[in-house]
C-alpha cells in the first residue's frame, strides 16, 4: 500500500461516520410510531425495551470489530482464502451467540425489567416487545459480522448502504404494522426483525457479488481450523470484556445522577446527547483507524501503522475541539432546544463545560481503541479498560462530596485514563509486533 494520505483516512472515516448517525434509528422510530397511539404504557415498554436491546446488542459489537481486524490483516498479507474464511467464522459465531440469547430469553427478560422497576403495564408492553424482537439476533449479529466484514475491506460505503437499507425498510414497516395494521407493539418488533432480516440477504448478496458464486464454499477444515478459531474467540471475549465494562461505566453514571434527583437525572441525559454527538465522528474515525492499522499489521508495514496512528489522532484531536467549542459557546441555545423545564435547563447550563470537555478527553480513548482493535491488541486493550475503571470508581469515591460536579469529573478522569493507559502501552505493543515475520496464525492477540 502506498503511503496513507488524509483523503483514504475520510474514505473510510466519512462513511462510517454517517453509519454511526444512524444506528440509533431503529429505536427512535420504533418510540416515535408508537408514542402516536396515545398509551403511555406502550410507549414506555418500547422505550424501556429499546434501551435494553441497545446494552445487550452492544456487547456483540465485538462480531463487527473482530471481524473488521481479522479481514484487514488478512487483505494486508494477501491471504484471499483467510478473507473468505474470516466471514464464514463470524457468521458462524454469530448464528451460536444468537442460539444462546434465544434459549436465555426468559431469564434475560425477568433480569432486565425487574431491575428497570417500571409500572406493571409498562413492563408487560416491555417484555412482549422484548419477546418478539430477540428473535431478531441472528439478522442483527450477522450483519454485525457482514458490516465489519465490508469495513475490513475499506468498503465502508457498502457498510453505509447497507444500514440506509435496513433503516429505512424499519421505517416504512413500523408505520405500515403499527398504523396501517394495528399491530401495536409486537408490529414495532415485528418490523425490526424484517428490516435486520433484509439487511443480512442484502448483506450476503453484497459478499457473494464481490466473491463470486463460491464466496462461502468453504471446507469444514478451513473454517473450523482450531488455531484460527480459537484466536477469533479469544478476540471477541476480550472486547466483549472490554465493552461490558465501558457500558458499565456509563450505566453507573446514570445510576448516580438518578440518585441525585429528577432535575440532576434530566440534565445528565440532556448533557449526555451532545457528547454522544462528538463520538460519532470520534468513531467513524476509530473506524478508520482499525481497517487502516489492522492492513498494516498483515502487511507488515510499520511507516503506515504509524502513519495511520498519526493521521487518525491527529483529525481525531480536531473533530474533538470543534465539538467541545460548538458545546461551549453555543451550549446554552442547544439546551433550550432539549428541554422546556426551567429546572432542568439552570442545572444543565450549569455542567455544561464539563460534559463540553468530554470530546477532548476522550480522543486518545477512541483513537487508540480503533488502532488497538485493528492490530488485535484485544487483551491489552481489556486490561487497560479495566484498570482506567477501577481509576474511575476511585475518582468518584473521592470526589462524591462534590455531587454531579464530581460525577462528571470522574467520568472525564475515566476518558482520560483509556486513552492515556494506551497511549503509554502503545510503543511497546508496537515493538513487539513488528519486531518479527508474522503468519496469519500467530498474529498478535
Amino acid at each position: 500500500m502506498n503511503e496513507l494520505t488524509h483523503g483514504r483516512v475520510f474514505a473510510i472515516a466519512g462513511p462510517a461516520m454517517l453509519a454511526n448517525l444512524t444506528t440509533p434509528l431503529l429505536g427512535v422510530v420504533a418510540t416515535g410510531v408508537i408514542g402516536q397511539l396515545g398509551e403511555a404504557h406502550l410507549l414506555g415498554g418500547v422505550a424501556m425495551a429499546s434501551v435494553v436491546f441497545d446494552c445487550l446488542f452492544w456487547l456483540f459489537a465485538f462480531l463487527r470489530m473482530s471481524t473488521a481486524a481479522l479481514t484487514a490483516q488478512a487483505l494486508g498479507a494477501r491471504v484471499a482464502l483467510e478473507v473468505r474464511a474470516t466471514l464464514a467464522r463470524g457468521l458462524l459465531i454469530a448464528i451460536v451467540s444468537s442460539v444462546v440469547l434465544l434459549i436465555l430469553q426468559k431469564p434475560l427478560s425477568t433480569l432486565a425489567f425487574d431491575l428497570m422497576g417500571g409500572s406493571r403495564e409498562t413492563t408487560e408492553a416491555a417484555r412482549l416487545y422484548f419477546s418478539v424482537r430477540l428473535w431478531s439476533a441472528p439478522f442483527l449479529l450477522g450483519n454485525f459480522v457482514l458490516l465489519g466484514w465490508l469495513i475490513g475491506q475499506a468498503r465502508t460505503g457498502l457498510a453505509l448502504a447497507i444500514q440506509i437499507a435496513i433503516n429505512l425498510i424499519n421505517i416504512v414497516a413500523t408505520v405500515t404494522l403499527v398504523i396501517e395494521l394495528n399491530q401495536g407493539v409486537t408490529g414495532a418488533a415485528y418490523a425490526a426483525i424484517l428490516a435486520e432480516g433484509c439487511g443480512l440477504i442484502l448483506g450476503l448478496w453484497v459478499a457473494r457479488r464481490i466473491l463470486g458464486p463460491h464466496a462461502l464454499r468453504l471446507s469444514r477444515a478451513v473454517v473450523l481450523d482450531r488455531a484460527k478459531l480459537s484466536r477469533m474467540m479469544a478476540i471477541n471475549r476480550d472486547i466483549m470484556i472490554r465493552t461490558a465494562a465501558v457500558t458499565g461505566a456509563f450505566l453507573f453514571f446514570t445510576a448516580q445522577g438518578a440518585r441525585s434527583g429528577d432535575v440532576v437525572l434530566a440534565a445528565n441525559a440532556v448533557l449526555n446527547n451532545f457528547a454522544v454527538i462528538g463520538s460519532f465522528f470520534l468513531d467513524g474515525l476509530a473506524t478508520a483507524a482499525e481497517q487502516l492499522s489492522g492492513y498494516s499489521v498483515g502487511a507488515r508495514d510499520r511507516r503506515n501503522f504509524q502513519r495511520a496512528t498519526k493521521l487518525v489522532l491527529g483529525w481525531s484531536a480536531i473533530a474533538a475541539a470543534a465539538v467541545t467549542l460548538i458545546l461551549l459557546v453555543g451550549g446554552g441555545p442547544l439546551i433550550d432546544l432539549m428541554t422546556t423545564s426551567a429546572d432542568v435547563r439552570i442545572a444543565a447550563r450549569e455542567y455544561m463545560w464539563l460534559a463540553a470537555l468530554a470530546p477532548v478527553c476522550g480522543v486518545m480513548a477512541y483513537a487508540f481503541d480503533g488502532i488497538y482493535i485493528g492490530a488485535t491488541w484485544a487483551r491489552d486493550m481489556r486490561n487497560l479498560m479495566l484498570l482506567s475503571l477501577a481509576l474511575y470508581f476511585a475518582a468518584w469515591a473521592l470526589l462524591l462530596p462534590l455531587g454531579n460536579t464530581g460525577l462528571w469529573l470522574s467520568l472525564l478522569i475515566f476518558l482520560l485514563a483509556r486513552g492515556g493507559f494506551q497511549a503509554l502501552r502503545y510503543p511497546k505493543l508496537f515493538e513487539a509486533s513488528f519486531a518479527r515475520p508474522l503468519t496469519p496464525a500467530t498474529l498478535p492477540q
